[in-house]
């Protein structure tokens, strides 16, 4: 059965810089004059290596981290993004090596520690992994935390722990409704229960927001023909054709292959 991939997480760009407070600033905020000239090259740095990352240009991202660590050696959301890079590549020794200082660096930081979490959950350590998502959880400032709640629900269906799972993903629907990740693992989840009437409401959630991907249209077609309802049946496998009719999901729909 096709599977449905996770929303990544996001990495954090904004963040205050790390020196200390001077004697006699503590009721104040933190703002960009509290940056050291090498911080401030290192957080530019930082943001060509993302805008380097999402072209998938990644060598020349490492070399703009390279440029950022030299600026700034302490600067832990650039170890952070180097991880990201090396996970990408498939540097998975030297990905550890870089989440593992940004943590070391930031142990608090929510993002750094649902990554290295989503880290742990590809390279088959899905139960250490869970560890991570609770500590980014923990953390109240978290701005996103559906992402983690996501990957913690994602980690716990690899460890066959589907009621882990479904309360997961549940937080991360009354997190972020709207998420199609979170939507779309939903009805997965409950379509592999055969709750298919739930599965249903979550599968339509995705299809309004548009998100018409091949997996999930052979999902909604599945979902349809447990219910019986031949017509939404044939209207969603038509989309799936004309959107994806070279796809293995419309070969498996020409097969038959309800049940595989």
């Amino acid at each position: 059965m096709a599977r449905f991939v996770p929303v990544i997480a996001s990495v954090v760009l904004f963040t205050a810089c790390g020196s200390s407070p001077t004697a006699g600033s503590q009721s104040e905020l933190r703002t960009s004059s509290d940056q050291t000239d090498n911080q401030r090259r290192a957080r530019i740095r930082l943001q060509l290596a993302v805008g380097y990352y999402e072209q998938r240009q990644l060598p020349v991202a490492l070399d703009e981290i390279k440029r950022a660590l030299q600026a700034d050696p302490d600067f832990a959301e650039a170890y952070d993004m180097r991880a990201l890079i090396y996970m990408d590549m498939g540097e998975t020794k030297l990905a550890e090596d870089n989440f593992q200082q940004a943590l070391r660096l930031s142990p608090n930081t929510p993002d750094f520690n649902n990554n290295y979490g989503w880290f742990l959950c590809q390279n088959g350590r899905e139960k250490q992994s869970i560890t991570y998502f609770e500590a980014a959880l923990k953390n109240h400032t978290y701005r996103s935390p559906a992402k983690a709640l996501n990957n913690a629900g994602i980690c716990s269906l690899k460890m066959k722990d589907r009621v882990a799972a479904e309360r997961y993903f549940s937080q991360a629907f009354q997190n972020d409704p709207s998420n199609p990740s979170t939507n779309a693992n939903l009805a997965k989840l409950y379509y592999d229960l055969h709750d298919y009437q739930r599965a249903r409401f979550y599968i339509g959630r995705v299809i309004k927001a548009e998100v018409l991907t091949a997996d999930v249209l052979w999902l909604a077609v599945k979902i349809e023909h447990k219910l019986g309802d031949s017509v939404a049946e044939n209207s969603l496998a038509t989309q799936l054709r004309r959107r994806h009719g070279s796809s293995p999901e419309y070969a498996a729909y020409q097969r038959g292959a309800f049940d595989d």
